[in-house]
């Protein structure tokens, strides 16, 4: 493997520890937990696109007249994650994004849309994503999230944007809660079906081959230039540690609700 892939990795590794060994995991045991959860990750489900679709206009020719651009591969790569992430179906084989699926997970479970659903309005009706997020009841680290999120996709760098992506936003939910939804769904629990169909397809989507693709972009993003290679380490562990501070958010109100 490429000794920066290796040398990120065990840069990372703190991070990845803090991050599925993280006390909320192991919080959210309840249905009305799972929406507290929610509640604030719809805002992560969200902007993951954003980063997506950086990507995809970065790495893919999207304008006219089109032309070959970029690595075959790494087009496929993101390609494939679009049509997954943003034109999958759902448990009655109808066409939805994820985020579509997520929200729709939320109504059934009895989670609040409404703050999501007004968070978009104002965006589309001109405001800042900024000025969006002060506006309305989520947790600061959720807004700072965002945030961060954003300030990463307006720098224009598609190397930045590409380690955000690869290191901060995949596989950092454990299978730890589908297995709580699984026990849930065993005792009888009926109205979170569809959370657990969003997880689990989630993980099929993604497959084992997004894993190693992803890094072969970073490589190719990255090639051997050393200045780069430290810029997407630092925004990495950034990233990590924005998910960290999201994930300390939805336990500091679990654990004010406990108590």
């Amino acid at each position: 493997m490429n000794s920066q892939i290796d040398r990120l990795k065990l840069e990372l590794e703190d991070y990845k520890k803090k991050l599925l060994n993280h006390a909320l995991y192991k919080s959210v045991r309840s249905v009305s937990d799972f929406q507290i959860f929610m509640e604030q990750h719809i805002f992560a489900v969200w902007d993951f696109m954003s980063l997506l679709k950086a990507l995809q206009r970065g790495l893919t020719s999207v304008e006219l007249p089109w032309k070959p651009i970029g690595s075959p591969t790494t087009r496929r790569f993101i390609n494939e994650i679009v049509l997954g992430e943003e034109s999958d179906v759902d448990s009655n084989g109808e066409v939805a994004s994820h985020f579509e699926l997520y929200i729709d997970a939320m109504n059934q479970i009895g989670a609040n849309t409404k703050t999501i659903q007004t968070f978009l309005e104002m965006i589309e009706s001109g405001s800042s994503i900024e000025e969006a997020l002060n506006k309305v009841d989520i947790h600061p680290e959720t807004r700072n999230f965002v945030n961060f999120t954003f300030t990463v996709l307006q720098s224009n760098s598609i190397h930045r944007i590409a380690s955000v992506f690869t290191f901060g936003r995949e596989d950092l939910i454990p299978d730890m809660f589908i297995q709580i939804l699984r026990e849930m769904k065993s005792q009888g629990q009926t109205n979170i079906s569809k959370l657990l169909y969003y997880l689990e397809r989630h993980i099929e989507v993604d497959g084992d081959d997004h894993g190693p693709i992803s890094l072969k972009m970073m490589e190719e993003l990255c090639g051997d230039d050393t200045q780069k290679w430290n810029e997407v380490l630092e925004i990495a562990k950034q990233a990590m540690e924005m998910r960290i501070k999201l994930w300390n958010g939805v336990l500091s109100q679990l654990t004010v609700l406990s108590n």
